[in-house]
């Protein structure tokens, strides 16, 4: 259980080094102060899962920081019951001139695991980390990816009572990720309170039973995950969106490109839109959107999970729809790839032009393999030349 009440860091700003000396003899205020964070409280319960959301420098890092006791607050008060694992800045406290065992051992007694402890720990550790005969080389020889293995294995070697995690749902390469968020989420199912920092509102609304919005280091909003999120969707549209920025035209992935490399062993191989012309945009025809998606998981019988997102060109978005949503499942295909096919029937879009995105995920829908980010784009032309952007279902007269 973590409850928190009107918590706030103030911070002294000093026009000068001089001034700062000044004010320390003399006792005179010649600072102005800056609130990181001000009176933020809430109550996280046992099992419980608290996303905190909000821009660059709107004070979660601080917030983090106040609740692992890097800092302490200067008004209102943290307390919380059994033991606190943060998953932060992964591995910023190995040593790298000692080796990867020694650091278990001196990173271990940092957070409160003792030398036999750790000696019980140990061949676990290792086993999940995977390094092998590296952990005894000095960890100066590991690259980034092996440092955060040993240092994520080390902070979740013991079930936490409450789990902090900043932007590090999973690391390292593919294998390893679905490792830490299948030891994540097992953590949840066993009662571990978990606080969910993350800019990743695909995450944040599968993981988070509610969610809350921090804006100029204030509380703007607290609930339901979905009413959070939406909510500051809105005033992040509202606040980024101009002339100029609409004016600027969006670059679609050529075909058979994903938006970026996929990561190796699961990865879209294609993505196509039935019964279409050969122009630039592609017209649809009829009035049926059928989009075909294709993924290849290399030496893996998973059955991965697929999104789509249909997009106004430039514009908004319209529709998100997943086989895991849905309770569907893709189509094995005689050599191994998995396919699903999605449907729009009598599409009641207005003519224009639409862009489609697909994004594979784990089995569990939370891992993102990869993403093919606004890849299709087709044109659509409806009879009705009515305006708007779609046909809602309707009738006349009461029922």
């Amino acid at each position: 259980m973590l409850r928190v009440a009107e918590l706030g860091k103030e911070y002294r700003l000093y026009a000068s080094p001089r001034e700062r000396f000044r004010a320390l003899f003399t006792r005179r205020a010649l600072h102005r102060s800056h609130w990181a964070l001000n009176g933020v409280s809430f109550e996280l319960r046992r099992g419980q899962c608290l996303g905190v959301i909000g821009d660059n420098g709107a004070g979660k890092s601080t917030l983090l920081k106040l609740l692992t006791g890097t800092i302490q607050p200067s008004t209102g008060s943290v307390w919380h019951a059994g033991r606190v694992t943060a998953i932060l800045e992964l591995g910023a406290g190995f040593h790298p001139e000692f080796s990867g065992r020694d650091n278990l051992y001196f990173g271990g007694s940092l957070i409160g695991i003792g030398h036999e402890e750790m000696a019980r720990l140990e061949p676990g550790i290792a086993e999940f980390s995977e390094l092998g005969e590296a952990l005894q080389r000095p960890v100066k020889t590991y690259s980034s990816g092996m440092t955060v293995r040993l240092a994520f294995a080390l902070v979740t070697a013991v079930q936490p009572d409450v789990l902090i995690i900043d932007e590090a749902l999973a690391v390292g390469d593919q294998h390893f990720q679905k490792k830490c968020v299948e030891r994540i989420m097992a953590f949840r199912e066993n009662g571990c309170t978990i606080l969910f920092c993350s800019h990743s509102f695909y995450h944040v609304r599968r993981l988070c039973d509610s969610t809350l919005w921090l804006r100029d280091g204030e509380l703007a909003m607290q609930g339901a995950t979905e009413q959070v999120v939406s909510a500051y969707e809105v005033y992040a549209r509202s606040r980024d969106v101009s002339a100029e920025a609409l004016e600027q035209p969006i670059e679609v992935p050529a075909a058979n490109a994903g938006a970026f490399t996929p990561r190796l062993g699961a990865r879209i191989v294609a993505m196509s839109i039935d019964e279409t012309d050969d122009a630039d945009p592609p017209l649809l025809l009829g009035g049926n959107l059928r989009v075909r998606v294709t993924a290849r998981l290399e030496g893996s019988d998973e059955v991965p999970q697929v999104l789509v997102m249909l997009e106004q060109f430039q514009g908004h978005g319209i529709a998100t729809d997943s086989t895991r949503a849905d309770g569907a499942r893709p189509q094995r295909l005689p050599n191994g790839d998995w396919q699903v096919v999605l449907t729009y029937p009598d599409l009641p879009l207005h003519s224009g032009e639409y862009v489609l995105s697909a994004y594979l995920f784990d089995a569990a829908g939370v891992v993102v393999y990869d993403e093919w980010y606004q890849h299709a784009r087709f044109r659509y032309v409806n009879p009705q030349l009515t305006p708007g952007l779609v046909r809602l279902p309707h009738y006349w007269g009461e029922r």
